[in-house]
């Protein structure tokens, strides 16, 4: 199967299976949904949103988050896994935003990069979801599902060479909906260990399980 036929044939079926959707991190700013997002690394959003009810009544904005001590902040998401790190995290990112952002969360790349506790997987997730962009945050269940179904080839070695493989043959207005189609398909399907292949509706044209497959026929 040529490559354009498989992008479009994956998303067809995703399309099918799940209507729009975005982030099932609970938020009421841009602000709340940077922090949600930074404390979910390595953390699962069911925890992060148990946390963030008593962080974010208590700060909902980074003027106060930014006065508030790491201690403080720790002693409300002490759960989530790197509690100390994402403490720091949180106190100096909220600090830079007041300091140098106006209070404001920004909008490119570079800058949100330069905050405390973000990367580039989560300041994609803000530029789709806060501002709209073509923006393919590609985290372990993008990862692992993009590399299975063949979207990407096996050189596709790290997150940035599968985003920038993924961006080249997904129309700009489906990107930031594609990186969720397929996260979810990850998170509940295609899972690390025991993928869940027959209940799943890309079998017939998923390379990694026809690969298994012709081993099991050998």
């Amino acid at each position: 199967m040529r490559k354009t036929e498989l992008y479009t044939q994956v998303l067809e079926r995703l399309r099918e299976q799940m209507p729009p959707i975005d982030t099932e991190l609970d938020y009421g700013s841009p602000f709340q949904l940077l922090v949600a997002v930074v404390l979910s690394a390595q953390c699962t959003d069911k925890r992060v949103n148990i946390v963030t009810k008593s962080l974010f009544a208590q700060y909902p904005t980074p003027q106060l988050m930014a006065q508030a001590t790491e201690e403080e902040i720790l002693s409300h998401i002490s759960s989530v896994s790197y509690p100390n790190s994402k403490a720091g995290y949180l106190k100096g990112m909220s600090q830079m935003l007041v300091n140098d952002f106006g209070g404001e969360v920004p909008s490119t790349m570079e800058e949100l990069t330069r905050l405390p506790g973000v990367g580039r997987k989560t300041a994609n997730v803000i530029l789709a979801i806060v501002f709209k962009e073509a923006a393919l945050a590609v985290d372990t269940h993008v990862f692992r599902v993009s590399r299975r179904l063949g979207l990407v080839p096996e050189r596709c070695k790290t997150p940035l060479a599968v985003e920038l493989e993924l961006k080249k043959h997904i129309e700009s207005d489906m990107v930031a909906q594609s990186h969720f189609w397929l996260l979810y398909l990850g998170r509940y399907t295609c899972l690390a260990r025991k993928p869940k292949c027959s209940i799943c509706k890309m079998t017939e044209i998923c390379k990694h399980y026809n690969q298994l497959n012709k081993l099991l026929k050998q």
